[in-house]
């Protein structure tokens, strides 16, 4: 009894484990999780919060410093009786001035939360862009793991043919041959559009952070939408939307900033300070007493860096060149995003021509099937036939569900090159 307990339990769990989790996502709900749990985006949202305290570290610069300072002492062996003594100190600062040191530290942690929120952006436009991209691969490996199992029993239909043929002594052993190195082949591409399936799958569920175990269903279709678009638009829209260039112009102010908070190293401070002292005083007469002395110290300093060693120079020209890398940082940038948007432009200009003459190539074929539909029904070709006309015709509808796919992946490249996606 106790075995079959352990038979049962133990292909119970052969069961559980060997079937995958199954979930279906349109392309906008797959979008939607990576941008919750994808990893990238989750580090760059903490560099943001790191930013935000960096603000708040800066601007305690502005209000004032309150310590306390207090000590226990205890005497033996000096006295004719031991004593302990206590000491307790207050102070309490302000600074006046600074040399710009403190407003020009807010406005250049203000500036880089700029910069950091701007490559936040960067990377999520980046991060959808993959989406899409292993979204829709993950969809076309499903059709042409499709395709390659309808061209591989069509295969194996004419080797059988072939055989039937050679059978009757009208084949040669050549012919049978070449439908089996045929076969071999068209059985090769099965595994290898089996695997390129498993390889998108897993690429996606990495990108959602999903278990490696979940099987992700995509149910939006690959659709073509036409649109115009236009070169100088599109570079107009990434000049005003792509996060690079908002983040240069932060990194530009914050390294001017930056040159300032050098330069107050060679600058005065001034501060206001008020100082309470009290302790405990020890008497010692002929009997030994003890009583508190307290008072109170108010003070202005003055403090000037007259001479550092040339320090303060040496870090403000470092600063400079800071400033000097951003602005040939900035110029490449613009180079960079001019080309990458012609680029993006001239692919989704092609993916359109292809789309074109893919429906051209659906038109032949679908009339090619409909007149092998009509000649099987008057028994004037066989069922192989007929089924070459349906292979030929499903591998043209593939070609234009390939030539659509182009098209989608070169639209989402040319959104993210000008700087937004119009549609998820």
């Amino acid at each position: 009894m106790k075995r079959l307990i352990f038979i049962i339990l133990f292909f119970s769990l052969i069961t559980i484990t060997g079937f995958a989790e199954e979930i279906t996502l349109t392309f906008s709900e797959a979008v939607a999780i990576g941008l919750r749990d994808n990893r990238d985006i989750l580090l760059k949202t903490q560099d943001v919060e790191k930013a935000k305290l960096k603000i708040a570290e800066a601007q305690a610069g502005i209000f004032p410093t309150l310590d306390y300072t207090g000590s226990w002492f205890y005497t033996a062996g000096l006295y004719s009786k031991d004593l302990s003594q206590n000491s307790s100190q207050v102070t309490l600062k302000q600074y006046l001035y600074r040399g710009g040191r403190v407003i020009n530290s807010i406005k250049y942690n203000d500036y880089k939360l700029e910069v950091t929120q701007s490559l936040l952006d960067k990377t999520k436009l980046e991060t959808i862009f993959d989406f899409s991209q292993s979204y829709y691969t993950l969809l076309l490996s499903n059709f042409f793991v499709k395709l390659n199992k309808a061209i591989l029993e069509n295969s194996r239909q004419h080797l059988d043919y072939i055989n039937a043929r050679y059978k009757n002594g009208q084949a040669s052993e050549t012919d049978i041959l070449q439908a089996q190195a045929s076969l071999s082949l068209v059985e090769q591409a099965y595994e290898v559009s089996n695997a390129q399936q498993e390889a998108a799958g897993a690429l996606l569920n990495n990108l959602l952070s999903l278990d490696k175990d979940v099987l992700v269903v995509p149910s939006t279709e690959l659709k073509f939408t036409p649109k115009d678009v236009a070169f100088d638009q599109g570079f107009l829209k990434a000049m005003q939307t792509r996060p690079e260039i908002r983040q240069f112009e932060a990194q530009l102010k914050a390294d001017k900033s930056a040159i300032q908070v050098q330069r107050a190293g060679g600058r005065p401070d001034i501060y206001a300070s008020w100082d309470y002292y009290a302790r405990s005083h020890s008497v010692t007469t002929t009997v030994n007493t003890r009583n508190w002395n307290d008072y109170n110290v108010f003070g202005l300093t003055l403090s000037w860096p007259v001479f550092d060693g040339w320090k303060t120079k040496a870090l403000v020209e470092q600063a400079i060149v800071d400033l000097k890398q951003t602005q040939l940082g900035q110029a490449k940038l613009i180079q960079d995003i001019v080309l990458e948007v012609k680029n993006s432009y001239l692919s989704l200009k092609n993916a359109i021509d292809q789309i074109k003459a893919s429906q051209a190539d659906i038109l032949f074929y679908k009339q090619n099937l409909l007149t092998a539909e009509e000649k099987s029904v008057q028994g004037l070709i066989s069922s192989l036939d007929k089924n070459d006309a349906q292979l030929k015709y499903a591998i043209s509808v593939f070609n234009q569900q390939q030539a659509v796919y182009d098209y989608v992946i070169a639209k989402f490249n040319f959104d993210k090159a000008t700087g937004g996606f119009n549609e998820l």
